[in-house]
């Protein structure tokens, strides 16, 4: 997880990811979607999951503006959701 901005919990004091939000995995230099973490001032969060900063979820999305579109399709953004129902399988 990388993001453009941070905030930290009151609670708990851990920070979280804001504003605009990119997929990343531990050990690379770039996003999912191919940004550079350092040429874009990205921020890494390797402690919080993918799917807790999805809008959807709201676990530590509260400061999230936008979720990168190619990182969700490259990540599996819909994968727990279909996106159509078989009404009347054939026999």
């Amino acid at each position: 997880m990388a993001a453009t901005g941070r905030w930290v919990d009151p609670d708990d004091g851990i920070r979280y990811p804001a504003g605009e939000v990119h997929g990343w995995e531990p050990g690379r230099n770039e996003t999912v979607c191919g940004l550079s973490l350092s040429r874009s001032a990205l921020a890494r969060f390797p402690h919080v999951p993918w799917a807790d900063v999805q809008p959807e979820s709201g676990r530590h999305a509260e400061e999230v503006r936008s979720v990168c579109r190619r990182c969700r399709a490259g990540l599996g953004g819909r994968r727990d959701d279909r996106g159509w129902q078989r009404t009347d399988p054939r026999p």
